[in-house]
C-alpha cells in the first residue's frame, strides 16, 4: 500500500497487508483509509500484457466491489503491467539489501501505481 502527501504530488510507500479474510483485509483498509483520511483510492489491477482482464483482474475487481461497499471514498483501478517489474530495477539501482525484498518490491510497485495516477490527474487538472 501507498500513500500521497496531502497535496497529491508524491506517493511513497506505506505498509505491507498481509492477506487473511476479505473481511480483515477490508477493514485494515477502511482503517488506513480513515486515519490518514484519504479522499481516492487507487487499485492496481492486474490485466494481462495483452489488456485483456483475467482471473486474477477478476478476483481485484470483485474484492474491489466489496471494499466500495464499505466506504463512500472513491475508487478507482489503474493497470499495474509491468510496476513490480519497475519497482525491482528501482531497489537494484538503489542497492538495497534483499530482506523481505517481496513485500518491498510491492509496496514500490504501490507507489509507482500511485504516483503514475497522481502526475496523470495533474497533467489533466492543468490542461482544464
Amino acid at each position: 500500500m501507498a500513500l500521497s502527501d496531502s497535496l497529491g504530488i508524491l506517493a511513497s510507500p506505506f505498509t505491507i497487508i498481509d492477506r487473511r479474510d476479505e473481511k480483515q483485509d477490508i477493514e485494515a483498509i477502511i482503517d488506513i483509509v480513515n486515519q490518514h483520511e484519504v479522499k481516492q483510492v487507487v487499485v492496481g489491477l492486474p490485466r494481462s500484457m495483452d489488456g485483456s482482464i483475467g482471473k486474477q483482474a477478476e478476483k481485484v475487481q470483485a474484492f474491489v466491489q466489496s471494499l466500495s461497499n464499505q466506504t463512500q471514498v472513491p475508487i478507482e483501478f489503474r493497470d499495474e503491467r509491468l510496476t513490480t517489474v519497475a519497482a525491482k530495477r528501482l531497489m537494484r539501482a538503489a542497492r538495497t539489501k534483499k530482506t523481505r525484498r517481496k513485500a518491498r518490491d510491492d509496496a514500490i510497485a504501490a507507489a509507482i501505481i500511485l504516483q503514475g495516477y497522481l502526475d496523470e490527474t495533474r497533467i489533466v487538472e492543468t490542461e482544464s
